[in-house]
């Protein structure tokens, strides 16, 4: 047991490899063309894309099945101020993440639409958060973070529907302190993601049977 607990510790510690674009082909590859962590998940969707877009922006926080629960967990039930960890059931998730601790970064419908926080910098930084701050190189300690939803016509009426997130720290101290992080919580910001394109799913085919 004591090897087991061992060899999970050891994993979580192992060092985090930087990864990097060539061709910026993407608005969040143009944002975080350099990462150490990073989840894709995809899915497609029998709708065009226009109203798979408008689905994306429209999703509520209590449509991701275990959501809720999940944020709850992750904010050790604590009651927080309206964010992502705490979005109630009033708003589309994005606006209610635009609105607190993150940024547009690119919102060009029908085809993709990124957003971007600061998951630690010196406070200076911190209030500082703009497009322009992850397109720029920082000598201090700064950890990024950004979410992308892209849409792509299936050539047959249809829609491929993906999401990315990548997190960059520009330094290994700070990549040695989120890696642990990342490494505990991975698991259930992956149910998450795929929740998530699942009720975009169901929102938009929803749309599609209203019109019909």
């Amino acid at each position: 047991m004591v090897g087991g607990v061992c060899f999970v510790m050891a994993g979580y510690l192992l060092p985090a490899h930087e990864q990097r674009i060539t061709d910026k082909v993407t608005r969040l590859d143009q944002f975080v063309p350099v990462w150490e962590f990073s989840e894709f998940h995809e899915i497609k969707i029998a709708a065009p894309p226009e109203r798979v877009y408008a689905a994306v922006k429209s999703v509520q926080a209590d449509e991701i099945a275990l959501f809720n629960a999940l944020t709850w967990i992750r904010r050790g039930g604590r009651e927080l101020p309206e964010s992502i960890l705490n979005a109630g059931v009033q708003k589309p998730l994005l606006d209610v993440a635009t609105q607190s601790n993150f940024i547009w970064l690119a919102d060009e419908a029908p085809r993709e639409l990124v957003i971007g926080t600061i998951i630690a910098a010196p406070p200076r930084v911190a209030r500082d958060l703009t497009p322009a701050l992850f397109r720029k190189r920082v000598s201090h300690r700064l950890t990024l973070a950004a979410m992308n939803f892209a849409v792509h016509p299936d050539g047959s009426g249809g829609s491929i529907v993906s999401t990315e997130t990548r997190v960059h720290a520009n330094n290994p101290a700070s990549r040695r302190a989120f890696a642990v992080y990342w490494r505990l919580i991975y698991p259930g910001s992956a149910i998450i993601r795929r929740m998530w394109l699942r009720a975009v799913e169901r929102r938009a085919m929803a749309a599609m049977v209203s019109l019909s």
